[in-house]
Parts: structure tokens; sequence; C-alpha cells
């Protein structure tokens, strides 16, 4: 049975210091399997809104926080939780 993971990390803006959240969801065929096709929905900072796709700054370094299974009640095909997503994300920019 297939499961997708949520998979989140945070790092330091390089603009203003706040903190950034990245997310990547993945497939799992089985519980042992390797994760398939992962998908990087996007990065954000929480403070200035800042799209900042990879840490740069060493200064805190990235904290990755575990993996959690993140069932949907639809098929298993993830482009419509990616595009709300970046629906979310371009929202927020705009404030």
């Amino acid at each position: 049975m297939k499961r997708q993971y949520l998979h989140l990390s945070a790092y330091s803006c390089d603009k203003c210091r706040g903190p950034v959240v990245s997310a990547s969801i993945a497939v799992r065929e089985n519980e042992i399997s390797k994760e398939t096709d992962v998908r990087e929905v996007g990065a954000l900072c929480l403070s200035c809104g800042h799209r900042q796709s990879k840490a740069t700054e060493s200064v805190g370094g990235t904290r990755d926080f575990p993996p959690a299974q993140w069932d949907t009640t639809g098929p298993t095909d993830m482009g419509h939780m990616a595009h709300a997503y970046f629906e979310a994300l371009n929202r927020a920019e705009v404030h």
C-alpha cells in the first residue's frame, strides 16, 4: 500500500534571519521500501516572505524534522497538494 510522507526542515533566512520552512513530499510503496516520487514543495520565510530554497548560512544550521506519514483521502497523485501549497505561498507574498 502506497503511503505519502511529509518532510519539513527549517533554517535562517538570508534577508531577515527569520525562520524559513521548507517542505517536500515523498511516496513509499511499503514500510521498508525507499522513498520515490520525491517532490520539493517549496520554501518560505515566515517573517518576511522571501523564498529561499536552500540554507546558505551555517549559523544555527538546518533543522530537519522526522518524516510524518501524511494520508490523504484522494489518490496518491500529489500534484494537487503541491499546487495548493504554491497558491498559499503566493497569497503570503502579496500581503
